[in-house]
C-alpha cells in the first residue's frame, strides 16, 4: 500500500505523537546504552539498518533533507536537523512512521531490538544535545481518564521520546483533545526540553520534544468538570543516567558533510498533501 503523507502546516491533523501516553509501560527497565559508541554518519546510512522496521524510511528521508535545506542556516548540520524533522513526520499507517516504530522499541523490555536504531539514535541526540534546554511548562494530553495510572506522589519513566507543545490552546482542537468525553492534560515542568519547532515538519504546533528515557514525579491532580482531568507532573533526575543524552566517547568517524541530496530517478509516487 502507498503511503501518504500529509503537511500540517495545511492542516493540521497529526496529533499521535503528543498522546501516546497510553503506550508507555510506567515501569523501570534496563538502561538504553550502547549507541554513543556508534560514530556519527548521515542521515540515509543512520536509517540503513531499520529498513525493515519502517518500510518508507528512505523515501521520508529524501523528504526531510530536502525540507532541511530549504531552512535558513541553523546551528545544526544538515544531516542532525534532517533527523529532528525526520522523527517530527507523520505519515499512513500510523504504525509504520519512524517516531512509532521507534518508541515501541525504546518501551520494550528486550534491549536488544534496539540495536538496529544507534546509529539514529546518535544522530538525533546528538543534534538534540545541541539546542538549548531551559526550565519551562510544556502540555500533552489524551483522550481518556489516566488518573489511575498517574496517582499523586508516583514516580516513573517514559521511555520514548516525548512530544509537548509549549501552547496548550493547541491541546483544545478537537483533532487533540477536544472539549466533550473523558480527556487528559498533563502539564509537565521539565529541564531537558528541546524546542524543535524549528526543525519540526509541523510547525504549528510548537513543538518541545522530551528525549527518551525521562523521569517524573506526579505532583498533583485536579478535576477541571466535563470530564477534563489535569495532572501535574515535574521531571526528575533519577541518580543514574537512564540514557546518555550527550555522547561520552568521541566520534570514531566525522559526520560527512553536509550535502543536499539529489533528486532520486523517477518514479511513481502517491504522496499526497491536502
Amino acid at each position: 500500500m502507498a503511503t501518504k503523507y500529509v503537511d500540517i502546516d495545511e492542516e493540521q491533523t497529526h496529533t499521535q505523537r503528543f498522546s501516546d501516553i497510553a503506550e508507555e509501560p510506567c515501569r523501570m527497565l534496563m538502561p538504553i546504552q550502547g549507541y554513543e559508541e556508534k560514530p556519527l554518519v548521515t542521515l540515509e546510512e543512520a536509517v540503513e539498518p531499520i529498513v525493515s522496521y519502517v518500510p518508507d524510511v528512505k523515501r521520508m528521508t529524501y523528504i526531510a533533507k530536502m525540507k532541511c535545506a530549504e531552512l535558513s542556516p541553523g546551528k545544526l548540520p544538515l544531516d542532525q536537523a534532517a533527523s529532528i524533522m525526520l522523527y517530527s513526520m507523520e505519515w499512513q499507517p500510523s504504525e509504520e512512521c519512524l517516531y512509532y516504530v521507534l518508541n515501541q522499541t525504546l518501551r520494550n523490555e528486550n534491549r536488544e531490538k534496539v540495536k538496529p536504531w544507534f546509529l539514529f539514535l546518535r544522530l538525533i541526540l546528538t543534534g538534540l544535545a545541541q539546542l538549548p534546554s531551559k526550565l519551562s511548562f510544556v502540555y500533552r494530553g489524551i483522550k481518556r481518564d489516566m488518573r489511575k495510572e498517574y496517582p499523586e506522589g508516583k514516580t516513573f519513566v517514559w521511555w520514548g521520546f516525548s512530544s509537548c507543545t509549549s501552547k496548550i490552546n493547541i491541546l483544545q482542537s478537537k483533532k487533540f483533545l477536544g472539549t466533550t468525553g473523558p480527556r487528559t492534560l498533563f502539564t509537565i515542568e521539565c529541564d531537558t526540553g528541546k524546542d524543535i519547532q524549528k526543525y519540526s515538519c509541523y510547525k504549528a504546533e510548537h513543538e518541545t520534544l522530551l528525549p527518551a528515557a525521562r523521569q517524573f514525579k506526579v505532583m498533583g491532580c485536579l478535576s477541571q468538570g466535563e470530564d477534563l482531568y489535569l495532572i501535574q507532573l515535574k521531571e526528575i533526575q533519577p541518580p543514574f543516567p537512564l540514557i546518555e543524552l550527550v555522547p561520552i566517547a568521541p566520534a570514531t568517524k566525522v559526520s560527512a558533510v553536509a550535502v543536499v541530496p539529489s533528486p532520486p530517478k523517477p518514479m511513481v509516487t502517491n504522496i499526497t498533501t491536502r
